[in-house]
């Protein structure tokens, strides 16, 4: 497959493209491929300084930045495409959507595989960012401006930050099996939620008890 097939899926893919010349010569999602094509080529056969260049190139032209040793598979639609990153160590499968603002990125913590990879026809929403040596399954979807720090089951929607999965299979995960293996990364807000919360709690029984006849000497 190769980028005429790529434009024609974009063509499909995409409600307001009216014809395939106007994908190839007005959509920087088609012109970032072609800078991509040209910079991987010349990646795989170790002509690192001119990979870059050219993957300069398309990121000053484009505003899409794809580095030349990311694997990218058939039918990849970028949408508006300003502001996406794809990482050195990225791998990409076929028919797979991305929107503007995407970062499929590392978390500075991994050496060797630093970034995401994204099975085929996964669709990630506006303003995600995708960190880290994980895997989003096939056929799944990603909630504009999550921030995906975990795995993600094949077929399933995830969203929030950190992302949760919210359905599997067109099925609604109950709240227990929401939370996902976040690694190391701790969900901050939720914890900070729950002791304020604890602490309500405790102020609570105390007022009960001192409006029974408790004294002041019962608080701290």
């Amino acid at each position: 497959m190769g980028l005429l097939a790529d434009a024609r899926s974009m063509r499909e893919k995409d409600p307001a493209a009216r014809t395939l010349a106007e994908v190839m010569l007005l959509y920087p999602g088609f012109h970032a491929l072609v800078f991509y094509r040209v910079s991987h080529w010349l990646f795989r056969h170790r002509r690192f300084f001119l990979a870059r260049m050219v993957s300069q190139w398309g990121r000053g032209f484009t505003g899409i930045e794809i580095h030349p040793g990311a694997t990218i598979g058939d039918g990849l639609f970028i949408d508006h495409g300003a502001g996406v990153v794809i990482g050195e160590t990225a791998e990409i499968g076929n028919n797979v959507t991305l929107y503007h603002g995407v970062t499929l990125g590392g978390t500075g913590k991994d050496e060797g595989k630093r970034h995401p990879t994204i099975c085929d026809n996964v669709l990630i929403g506006t303003g995600c960012k995708v960190l880290g040596p994980i895997v989003i399954g096939e056929n799944s979807r990603i909630g504009a401006n999550s921030v995906v720090l975990a795995n993600i089951p094949a077929n399933a929607t995830a969203i929030g930050i950190p992302a949760r999965v919210v359905r599997i299979n067109g099925n609604k995960v109950q709240h227990e099996s929401e939370v996902l293996n976040q690694r190391d990364y701790p969900d901050i807000v939720r914890a900070e939620l729950a002791a304020l919360q604890k602490r309500i709690t405790q102020l609570e029984e105390r007022a009960h008890d001192f409006s029974r006849g408790g004294g002041e000497d019962d608080y701290e």
